[in-house]
């Protein structure tokens, strides 16, 4: 408290003390006031206001020290998140460029037992269109290292011979057929001859084939037709080729691609199977199939591509039994896995060429004799 004042009034307490001394003011009466108004004043201004500033001066460690630990767990909780991103980072990168480096640099390495790397792709749920696009050729670029020499597996040197013998080969094997039309083309090697021919006598000769009767109704019919309405030749549009009996977008494909030149996608059994095996469509209906795979690949490689993957499928990518582990584009397939993965054993699932076999041709182009391929045999050698 402070000491009595010769006026009746009280001294006000030093600022030393802490204490605010307005609140004991009014307690001094209105004489004191009236005395020393500024007094008074600068009493208050300095009892009051001083240590107000200290007291908050006082808080404001506090405060900046909350701020300051916040601030540092903020940054702490950063760094962790960003340490924690830079550790995943390079695995997300790394998985990425797996996809490129997997495959082998040679595909036939794949094919001379080298376990290919376990396949890494996983479409269609995350690849996206150009993904697929690019997957997709290059499976075809791996295969085109492959299957250098791939061409048609039937014998034929002219469009007529192509025609009926792509004909004939529906339900059969290539080989049966190149086994079968060099008697028949021997006795009717024009379409004129083949359209006047006796259909028991055709019959007998396409025995071997299986259908036979089926068979030699649609070759007679196909060779009518080229004899009546486009004067012996085979024509070299589609249109005009799937008109002929017998003669359905597949078989149009084979001739005007290998005796015209002219590009198309064959769509056979194997080609469907390895297409929905790669992921290139799920498709099940031939014609949405080659517009599907069509549209992955430009126009010129159709032909080509077409062989390519009938071969592969003929010789590694079996139905049944696929040799995945002789198999150079397995770490591009997402079906890795459903055959042998062992690659000594996937080599002894190898056919033809690929398992040191005879392939279909009994006439093969010199391309595939030099490659180590060797001629099929006569009917009733072997």
């Amino acid at each position: 408290m402070g000491e009595q004042s010769p006026g009746g009034g009280r001294k006000t307490a030093k600022a030393t003390t802490g204490e605010a001394a307005p609140t004991q003011t009014p307690e001094a009466g209105k004489p004191a006031a009236a005395k020393k108004p500024a007094t008074a004043r600068k009493a208050a201004s300095a009892t009051g206001k001083a240590p107000g500033r200290k007291a908050a001066s006082s808080k404001r460690p506090g405060a900046a020290a909350k701020k300051t630990a916040s601030a540092k767990k903020t940054a702490s909780s950063k760094r962790v998140a960003s340490a924690a991103e830079e550790a995943s980072a390079p695995v997300r990168k790394a998985a990425a460029a797996k996809k490129v480096t997997v495959a082998p640099k040679k595909a036939v390495a794949g094919v001379k037992g080298a376990a290919p790397a376990r396949a890494v792709v996983h479409p269609p749920g995350d690849e996206s269109r150009t993904a697929l696009v690019r997957r997709a050729r290059r499976i075809n670029r791996e295969l085109a290292e492959v299957y250098p020499y791939a061409h048609p597996e039937l014998d034929f040197t002219n469009p007529f011979q192509l025609v009926v013998a792509t004909v004939l080969s529906a339900q059969t094997t290539d080989l049966r057929v190149n086994q079968t039309t060099p008697a028949l083309f021997a006795r009717y090697p024009t379409p004129e001859d083949l359209a006047a021919a006796n259909p028991e006598e055709v019959e007998e000769i396409l025995r071997p084939c299986g259908f036979f009767r089926a068979k030699t109704k649609s070759v007679i019919g196909l060779s009518k037709a080229l004899v009546e309405d486009f004067g012996g030749e085979v024509p070299g549009r589609l249109e005009d080729l799937v008109k002929l009996p017998g003669v359905g977008r597949k078989t149009a494909f084979v001739v005007l691609g290998n005796a015209f030149g002219r590009p198309g996608i064959t769509v056979d059994t194997h080609f469907q199977r390895l297409v929905r095996r790669w992921r290139w469509t799920g498709e099940t209906d031939p014609d949405k199939i080659e517009a599907a795979v069509g549209a992955l690949f430009p126009k010129s490689d159709w032909t080509d591509l077409s062989h390519h993957v009938i071969w592969h499928g003929r010789r590694i990518c079996h139905a049944r039994k696929p040799a995945c582990g002789a198999c150079p584009v397995a770490p591009l397939c997402p079906a890795y896995g459903e055959g042998e993965t062992d690659p000594e054993k996937a080599k002894k699932l190898l056919k033809y060429e690929k398992g040191g076999f005879p392939g279909q041709r009994l006439n093969p182009p010199q391309a595939y004799l030099d490659a180590g391929g060797k001629p099929a045999p006569p009917l009733g050698a072997g």
